[in-house]
């Protein structure tokens, strides 16, 4: 009997003795520890969560209520956190995702119910040395461009920390303070307390060319606006943003 005929008995034989042959086997679904936690984003991929009906941070899954978000910010852009971690069911669901909050103290996290949110991969990164008033901005882990900056005075520092894009917006004079556009960030001045919404920091342009490559702002990135052009262009909301010393 041909060798090729011989395997096709075989097959068949096992296949009549104890269903499909071993290779062929359906294998069961993936299997977790429930109430794992599982770290999102890598240096190449960070996720933005967005929050179309709005939504309510926990300090724990289930736990103390930290704030609750509209559909909507101050100033009406989509609810959108940065995904940092989920919590699993047995089944690996996701069923709470820890996120980082676009609100006071710098830096905070909570935990949002998965159902309440969305999540989109964000390929951009940037990354703010304040010292060398640079900015890097980084896709799937490449850069794709370099610029100088303005930072923070001494008496209104530019905040360090890891923080993330959290609404981008045109101000109506295009001409003005802020440029032909602002990328709003998740932090706040730390020393600009009275500020209208708590002195929020954001990437934006300016109508002070000359400040670029000085610590000059009130904490503010400024750019120079054909750059803060291509940034704008490029940055995502859920961009992580990464401010050094």
């Amino acid at each position: 009997m041909p060798r090729a005929l011989v395997l096709i008995v075989s097959v068949l034989v096992l296949a009549g003795c104890s269903g499909l042959p071993a290779a062929l086997q359906p294998t069961t679904g993936p299997a977790c520890d429930a109430g794992a936690v599982v770290p999102l984003g890598s240096v190449r991929v960070a996720y933005a969560a967005a929050a179309p009906n709005g939504t309510v941070a926990h300090r724990t899954p289930g736990g103390a209520v930290i704030a609750r978000f509209g559909s909507k910010n101050v100033n009406d852009y989509p609810t959108v956190f940065e995904a940092l971690a989920k919590r699993v069911d047995a089944s690996c669901k996701a069923t709470w995702y820890r996120v980082q909050l676009p609100i006071k103290p710098n830096g905070i996290t909570g935990w949002v119910p998965a159902r309440d949110v969305t999540l989109s991969p964000v390929r951009t990164r940037i990354v703010v040395s304040v010292s060398k008033r640079r900015l890097t901005l980084y896709r799937s882990g490449k850069v794709v461009l370099q610029a100088t900056v303005a930072v923070g005075a001494a008496a209104t520092p530019t905040p360090t920390g890891r923080y993330y894009v959290n609404q981008v917006l045109v101000p109506d004079d295009t001409s003005g303070p802020y440029g032909p556009a602002a990328i709003g960030v998740s932090a706040y001045s730390n020393v600009l307390t009275g500020w209208v919404q708590g002195g929020p920091i954001a990437i934006h342009g300016t109508d002070e060319p000359w400040s670029i490559g000085r610590a000059v702002s009130n904490g503010c990135i400024r750019l120079p606006n054909a750059t803060l052009e291509r940034v704008f262009g490029l940055a995502d909301a859920g961009t992580p943003v990464i401010i050094n010393s």
